[in-house]
């Protein structure tokens, strides 16, 4: 039988540790309500960009960003620092794993997190650090020039990523996006228009290379702020889990510590009635 001591010590525990978790859920819950505040989407951007392609002749265009590659694929994994997620990672990195298995790939891992699943692989890979918030702008630039830079250089063909999204404060999805060979999702038809009424003023590969190149600066910080998002709602899931597991256990201690308890008030009960029968 445990001792009732180390009983009660471990109720206080758990009690503490309760608390602590409720604290911490409480944090996760307000960086969700402002980063959703906070994150802006480029809708109005996008259906620009598709205006202005649905006037170019595309099949004139032979630029890296649009054309149809044999080069290596690029799965960029956007994974956490941090943990207490409930396995967001892991989904985010299985998911990553399978678009690898289909193709000759290369990865890119954002999050240390996303590292660990690969660090005893036989394969190729770089790391960016996990998503910081104050710097959220400057990482996606980053991540925009070093994807550009290895695409126009030809050593990824196809990119893609992979990133945590937030239906809800209970339901996140994982998502894979292609960013290139970049398609416009949506077409729009310019009225009266012809391309023989349209000066242009550079060559049609650099003006579709300048308005992909604005377009996935936006695209990547958008991600990152969604998957922030997820993080944090992932969190506060997981941490509302370990409550109920610490409810749980608290239960079966008390239920513990009252019996143990129950069992030496009535053994000091008998040893006292005994004692007065041989004194009697």
């Amino acid at each position: 039988m445990i001792p009732i001591s180390q009983l009660k010590g471990d109720m206080e525990f758990y009690k503490s540790l309760g608390a602590l978790i409720e604290v911490l859920k409480l944090v996760a819950a307000a960086q969700y309500q402002i980063l959703e505040k906070k994150i802006k989407t480029y809708g109005l951007y996008l259906d620009a960009l598709s205006s202005v392609f649905s006037w170019l002749d595309m099949q004139q265009v032979r630029h890296p960003f649009v054309a149809v590659s044999d080069k290596p694929t690029a799965i960029v994994a956007i994974t956490t620092d941090a943990g207490l997620l409930g396995g967001l990672n892991s989904l985010v990195m299985n998911k990553a794993l399978e678009q690898i298995a289909k193709d000759d790939c290369r990865m890119v891992i954002i999050g240390k997190r996303g590292q660990l699943y690969v660090e005893k692989r036989e394969m190729v890979y770089a790391v960016f650090p996990g998503v910081d918030d104050a710097k959220r702008l400057q990482q996606a630039l980053k991540l925009r020039d070093y994807l550009i830079e290895n695409v126009l250089k030809g050593k990824f063909g196809k990119v893609t990523i992979v990133f945590p999204r937030a239906l809800s404060f209970t339901t996140q999805r994982i998502e894979v996006l292609q960013v290139f060979p970049f398609v416009c999702e949506t077409q729009q038809k310019m009225n009266n228009l012809q391309l023989s009424d349209v000066i242009m003023e550079s060559k049609f590969d650099d003006i579709v290379e300048y308005l992909i190149y604005l377009w996935l600066g936006q695209k990547i910080f958008e991600i990152f702020g969604m998957a922030r998002l997820a993080e944090q709602a992932a969190r506060f899931m997981h941490l509302e889990k370990c409550t109920d597991r610490i409810h749980d256990l608290d239960k079966k201690l008390r239920f513990q510590y009252f019996r143990a308890k129950h069992e030496i008030i009535d053994q000091n009960m008998r040893e006292l009635f005994a004692a007065r029968l041989l004194n009697g």
